[in-house]
């Protein structure tokens, strides 16, 4: 069983001092740290495959993404993330479809699901299956259990106008301005480092299937 309050210990003391030096003295800590994430991955899939079996093969030491950062273009030189973070999706780690998400940082964890920055055909797919399906989207976000846990979609990355081919005044124009369909829940320190925590997670994953099943269905 992976140790969270290590992680959460490791990651905590990397975003005090991140930077080559300190992570090659303390590589080892990394390595024990990722271990352990990998393992909890690995358990996780287990839960998951009980109600999602696309992802049942997946390889859960493919699933983590790199703590090393991409600062190229980046104003942010500091070489490492300060969180672990996983992309579980059928393909693997979320590319062009919809999925599960786990991020483990001090302070700021969260599970999510739904698609990122879906590509401009795939969006479209998306936006044409909410308005022509808009009962049944609507249902998925208007479920109380849904609901209690993602109370709406998250909006960080929206159009200020209506998409191309929609009018202006459509009656659920807020619902085709995302450019990505997310949906997320905040976990605190505790919930991560509780031994229930796998439970939790599985739980928020089975909530949002519906979700990632209608996006699904769009993409198809």
């Amino acid at each position: 069983m992976a140790d969270f309050a290590s992680i959460l210990k490791f990651l905590k003391d990397l975003a005090k001092s991140n930077d080559r030096k300190w992570f090659e003295k303390n590589k080892t800590k990394y390595l024990d740290t990722k271990t352990g994430f990998d393992e909890f991955l690995a358990d996780l899939l287990v839960e998951l495959a009980k109600f999602d079996e696309s992802i049942a093969t997946l390889n859960p030491k493919k699933l983590a993404f790199r703590i090393y950062r991409d600062v190229r273009f980046s104003k942010d030189k500091s070489p490492y993330k300060v969180n672990m973070g996983a992309g579980i999706s059928p393909a693997g780690k979320l590319i062009q479809e919809p999925g599960y998400y786990i991020h483990i940082e001090p302070g700021k964890s969260f599970v999510a699901g739904g698609i990122y920055m879906p590509d401009a055909s795939n969006l479209a797919k998306i936006r044409q299956e909410i308005d022509y399906d808009t009962k049944g989207f609507l249902k998925v976000l208007h479920d109380s259990k849904f609901k209690k846990l993602f109370s709406k979609l998250d909006d960080f990355d929206k159009l200020k106008t209506a998409p191309k081919g929609f009018p202006k005044d459509h009656p659920h124009l807020e619902l085709l301005k995302h450019k990505s369909y997310i949906v997320s829940h905040p976990l605190t320190d505790i919930e991560v480092k509780d031994k229930k925590f796998i439970k939790t997670i599985a739980g928020a994953c089975r909530t949002l299937k519906p979700l990632n099943d209608f996006l699904k269905n769009a993409l198809h």
